[in-house]
């Protein structure tokens, strides 16, 4: 096998610098496994290598092929196709050069994870970031980690020596996390800059040869070697350039004086300092040197030392002494005398953070310090004698910042999965928190905690990152959200800490079905109401939420008799009204029982019932029905035969009627209504038994042809009543009538002629009519006494009212269905009334009505 058939396994880059590194010849004596290692080291664990050539790896494909045992290629591709190697902690090392264009190969970071491709998508593969999430993206149909967008080294870490993105790889179902550090490499993108784009130094023409003059340097944006900077001014016949490094590792530039200047010669030299940088390709900076020859004083001011050391803690307050500086000047008077200054080098930065006393030398803190900001800072002093043509000394101050414990955390919450169902099991991450501080050392370590006594708790996944899962069961009727507060705290003496608040709903799941505040409901409605009269609102309440709280209410269908129960009644869906669909008939149906289900909306649904028993109140709607010979509604009349002979309290005829209705509404009383014309009637009617009966012996003066109208009246509110009239024909003991009827009559046969009657005939029909009553009565005792043996949900038969203390009966016939849903048979409460009845001048009634109720 030779390494150009076989690599495709690994990313051209790495292969090439594989194939670069083997060539190295120094490394081709090593023993084979040793530098296998050292290839599998150098390839995966980041070493910058050179691309090399495909011819070079055929070279080092023989070689190898001939050292190395029959085992040794499959030796080396296993070492050379394991995963990008890890650090400590088991984070995915990458690396990748800044600008690199958009879709710029990172690394298979799938195949890197032992993740297959398939499996992507379907476990919602996604990379977080807490800053960076749009630099980098994962192709998902062949795992390869890509550049998204322009990665800016230096916006990105600045001056910082390591560069890296921190990603967090997420899969779900079940949750993986993994941690994947990309270093961005740095190119040599920023030439050297210098501060301004000209220098001027006034250089005294009695300067010696080698004096030394200082210049600013440039800056460079880049680090390594693409910021390693190299000096040069164009070639002249004055000036060199040296350049030393002093303690702080920084360069100093300093202009060195070859031969004396002649200002009268000249009185302005105008070089060019070139700054280039160790990149490939090198770029260049330059700045424009002005020097100004003075003509003037032999010795210029002199410091104890070049440069002066200083460290000091950050954030020092203002007016805080940094240094005491001390010049000295060799002159006489004036030009003894010294004045410091900040030199033009300085920038205007540190002119905001320091200040200098022209007259002592004293170096005092004019601003805010932060070693977050910078820690270090370079001030350039100028010690200017009071000649009239000044000297100048040059000295360097460089102040080192100390770290304090200024900076509190900070949090960052990202890949929030909220809201979280009241049903997810142990162990879901709800939240991802990375946490970071600006200080450093101990100051910079940060640990998490979070809320007591809530149902979740934190877990460290990496260095400064954690995960919020649930640590117990959660119940959203009880709790439906918690108000968790993270605390982030350093390791500072005294430590800072910070927090943050994080809100986690708890989503419903259906737990919980409708109930009703009762199991049962007594409804009472009277009879007659109007179709789709609202009887009553049934009401169930879900403790869930939204849709699963959404309570729907239906009948519980069934039969009632031979119709359905939906024919007598329905239930509005939304609001739980029960109405009437029908007016509803208490001789019909004096109790309806059925079932309400209330169900909510959740999947599955859940439901509960309730009882509702709907009793039908009595009202009158139905006047009292003759009974007997008279046709009801028919406006018939009833002949009787009475002889003048009888005397007082004499039983002339008897009105019978009933009432369907039930109580006050069907008991009944009877009264004659007077006659006009008719000064007073011989007869009068039993208010509670309708039986009429003479008043007095009756004589000559009594009309021999008397029509009574009897009024039959129940005690509903309004009164109901219908009449009876009775023809009356007095004849004499011995008379024989030719002709009588008992048949109904028209109002045109009130003038039909009565004859007279056998007093045989009499004898007997009142024999019969006797004998008639009796068995009437024994009929109506029997039926009075006997229990009851129709079932609790067929029609009743028809309930006798007794009364009269004479024998007289009347009965009020049932037609009602009672409905019912119990055991055994059914209720019924008798109510006895005894009410104070007019006492008769002749005779004393005493009626019982008896009736049954509603059962309780």
């Amino acid at each position: 096998m030779s390494l150009d058939t076989d690599k495709s396994f690994l990313p051209p880059p790495t292969y090439k610098a594989y194939g670069e590194y083997i060539f190295n010849r120094k490394e081709k004596d090593l023993p084979f496994v040793a530098l296998l290692q050292k290839i599998k080291q150098k390839i995966f664990c980041g070493d910058a290598l050179e691309i090399g050539e495909v011819q070079r790896d055929r070279e080092i494909a023989m070689l190898y092929s001939q050292r190395g045992s029959p085992g040794s290629w499959r030796l080396l591709l296993s070492l050379l196709i394991l995963p990008a190697c890890k650090n400590g902690s088991g984070q995915l090392h990458y690396s990748v050069p800044e600008e690199a264009k958009h879709g710029t190969f990172v690394g298979r970071i799938a195949q890197d994870l032992g993740l297959e491709l398939a499996e992507l998508v379907p476990r919602l593969f996604r990379v977080a970031s807490k800053d960076h999430r749009e630099l980098l993206e994962v192709n998902l149909q062949n795992g390869i980690l890509f550049v998204n967008s322009r990665i800016d080294r230096e916006k990105l870490c600045g001056r910082n020596t390591e560069c890296n993105i921190h990603l967090e790889v997420i899969l779900d179902q079940p949750l993986q996390v993994y941690h994947v550090e990309v270093e961005v490499r740095d190119i040599n993108d920023n030439p050297p800059r210098f501060s301004r784009s000209e220098q001027r130094l006034n250089i005294l023409e009695s300067r010696m040869p080698d004096s030394r003059f200082p210049v600013e340097g440039a800056s460079d944006l880049d680090i390594g070697v693409n910021a390693e900077l190299r000096y040069k001014v164009n070639p002249n016949e004055y000036f060199d350039l040296d350049v030393k490094r002093n303690e702080g590792e920084t360069k100093v530039l300093e202009l060195v004086l070859k031969k004396p200047l002649d200002r009268e010669e000249t009185q302005e030299h105008r070089l060019l300092l070139i700054a280039t940088d160790g990149g490939k390709p090198e770029l260049t900076g330059t700045v424009q040197l002005l020097i100004n020859v003075l003509d003037a004083n032999d010795n210029a001011p002199e410091f104890d030392k070049p440069i002066y050391n200083v460290k000091m803690l950050e954030n020092t307050p203002n007016e805080t002494l940094v240094i005491k500086l001390n010049a000295s000047d060799a002159d006489e008077g004036s030009n003894k005398e010294i004045t410091y200054f900040f030199s033009n080098l300085v920038s205007d930065n540190v002119k905001s953070k320091f200040s200098i006393n022209s007259d002592s030398g004293e170096i005092k803190v004019k601003g805010e310090l932060d070693y977050e900001d910078c820690n270090l800072y370079e001030i350039n002093i100028d010690a200017v004698d009071r000649s009239a043509f000044p000297l100048t000394g040059h000295c360097k101050v460089i102040v080192k910042l100390l770290d304090v414990n200024d900076n509190s955390p900070e949090m960052a919450i990202t890949s929030l999965f909220l809201p979280i169902k009241e049903d997810a099991p142990l162990g879901t991450v709800i939240a991802l928190i990375s946490v970071s501080d600006r200080d450093s050392g101990s100051n910079g370590q940060v640990t998490c905690s979070l809320t007591s006594h809530v149902p979740f708790k934190l877990m460290s996944t990496f260095k400064n990152y954690y995960s919020l899962v649930l640590d117990s069961a959660l119940d959203r009727e009880s709790i439906s959200e918690y108000e968790l507060v993270v605390t982030a705290r350093d390791g500072g003496s005294p430590s800072l800490w910070a927090t943050a608040s994080l809100l986690v709903e708890v989503a419903d799941v259906n737990d919980n079905a409708p109930v009703f505040a009762q199991p049962e409901y007594t409804v009472f409605v009277k009879e007659n109401n109007p179709p789709g009269y609202h009887v009553f609102t049934v009401s169930a309440r879900d403790v869930d939420a939204q849709e699963n709280a959404l309570v729907s209410y239906s009948l519980v269908e069934r039969r009632v008799g031979e119709r359905a129960l939906s024919s007598y009644v329905s239930v509005h869906a939304e609001s739980g009204k029960v109405y009437a669909l029908q007016p509803l008939d208490h001789e019909e149906l004096e109790l309806l029982q059925f079932q309400v289900s209330a169900r909510d909306s959740g999947v599955p649904p859940l439901g509960s019932n309730v009882t509702l028993q709907l009793f039908v109140l009595d009202e009158n709607d139905n006047a009292p029905a003759l009974l007997g010979p008279w046709q009801q509604g028919a406006g018939g009349a009833v002949s009787e035969l009475v002889p003048r002979s009888v005397g007082a309290g004499h039983v002339v005829a008897k009105v019978r009627a009933v009432d369907a209705d039930s109580g006050y509404n069907a008991w009944l009383s009877y009264e004659l209504l007077p006659l006009v014309g008719v000064a007073r009637s011989p007869f009068r009617v039993g208010q509670y038994t309708g039986e009429i009966s003479t008043t007095h012996t009756l004589d000559e003066a009594d009309a021999p042809r008397q029509s009574l109208l009897v009024l039959v009246k129940d005690h509903g509110e309004p009164a109901l009543t219908t009449t009876a009239t009775v023809l009356v024909s007095l004849v004499e003991s011995g008379q024989v009538p030719k002709s009588y009827s008992r048949v109904s009559v028209g109002a045109g046969s009130q003038e039909a002629a009565v004859v007279d009657v056998n007093v045989y005939l009499i004898i007997a029909i009142c024999a019969v009519s006797s004998l008639l009553v009796l068995t009437l009565l024994l009929y109506t005792a029997f039926r009075c006494s006997a229990t009851p043996t129709e079932g609790p949900c067929k029609p009743g038969k028809p309930t006798l009212v007794c009364s009269s203390a004479v024998g007289s009966w009347s009965y009020s016939q049932q037609r009602r269905q009672r409905v019912c849903s119990g055991e055994g048979p059914p209720k019924t409460d008798l109510m006895a009334f005894s009410p104070s009845l007019p006492q008769g001048p002749n005779s004393t009634d005493t009626v019982s009505l008896i009736h049954p109720i509603l059962p309780s």
